[in-house]
């Protein structure tokens, strides 16, 4: 048996073929991430073209039809829930709430939570202190229990949904941040920038900050899944946004009571959410990676 047929042929010069190399480099990059990324993008933000009905508005005649694949109708290919709305117009939607909170609250939450850690660590002493403190208090309490007591005071909407949301992230960027921080503000260029006469500001501002910017985005990479899952949990308990507007986490409660008979209401926003967050946790890693030398040789 030939054991060297399995092994990439090398041309006259000893490198590997040009097609095992092209291969080899495409295989590095997160494909799998990035094309479901693009096309929910691209849903969410063409969806009024995309779609074929209007998701808030329903026929009763038209209630719990089947995907088409299962027996249903070309004119409805995802089903239809209890109240006769399309369910794949409202899966797109959804995506587009549900991809805007996230966003936002990632936004302003990852602003904050990085400024605190900049600041936390670069201080030190009794700022420091406060700081992390608010951040264990913070993990300390659930935000399920945050969210029933914002409900009862006041009423569910899309701007109390996007203000949890900003409390769940904020925490995790202001620890992360920090003890990137610590790190670098013993690195010789910082320690220059304070004998030339720097300020603290200046100092965290233009030679702090660039150097935390790739430990930032990495992290909101691997937050985004956990701001989706977050919304759709807000949303399954009646805490995220009110109806008639779709999200995906509202549309698996409408269709928990329907299980048996009408299981495509729930599976299909389940399924789209899964994809979402499976495709930003693979790019979350890979950024990992690519940003970290010693795994980058590898």
């Amino acid at each position: 048996m030939n054991l060297s047929s399995n092994v990439p042929e090398k041309n006259a010069s000893g490198v590997l073929g040009s097609s095992y190399s092209r291969r080899h480099r495409l295989l590095r990059w997160p494909i799998f991430s990035l094309v479901v990324l693009f096309v929910m993008i691209c849903l969410a933000v063409f969806a009024p073209i995309i779609v074929p009905h209007d998701e808030n508005l329903g026929f009763l005649e038209d209630r719990h039809q089947p995907p088409v694949l299962f027996g249903g109708t070309s004119n409805h290919i995802l089903g239809t829930d209890s109240l006769g709305r399309d369910v794949f117009s409202r899966v797109v939607y959804g995506a587009r709430i549900s991809m805007l909170s996230a966003l936002t609250a990632l936004v302003i939450g990852g602003a904050i939570g990085t400024a605190l850690g900049i600041f936390a660590g670069y201080m030190g002493g009794w700022v420091d202190e406060l700081i992390m403190r608010l951040v264990d208090v913070k993990f300390s309490i659930p935000l399920i229990l945050i969210a029933f007591a914002m409900v009862v005071i006041f009423s569910p909407s899309f701007g109390l949904l996007l203000g949890l949301l900003t409390m769940f992230v904020w925490g995790q960027f202001t620890r992360q941040v920090r003890a990137e921080v610590l790190v670098i503000k013993t690195t010789d260029y910082v320690a220059a920038a304070r004998t030339w006469g720097a300020s603290p500001a200046q100092i965290m501002y233009r030679h702090i900050f660039p150097g935390v910017i790739s430990t930032v985005l990495m992290i909101a990479t691997f937050q985004s899944g956990a701001v989706i899952l977050a919304e759709a949990t807000l949303s399954f308990l009646g805490a995220g946004v009110p109806p008639p507007s779709p999200s995906w986490g509202a549309m698996i409660a409408d269709g928990r009571l329907y299980l048996d008979t009408a299981w495509w209401v729930s599976l299909a926003p389940g399924i789209a959410m899964g994809l979402f967050i499976a495709a930003i946790t693979l790019l979350g890693d890979w950024l990992r990676d690519y940003w970290d030398p010693k795994l980058r040789q590898l």
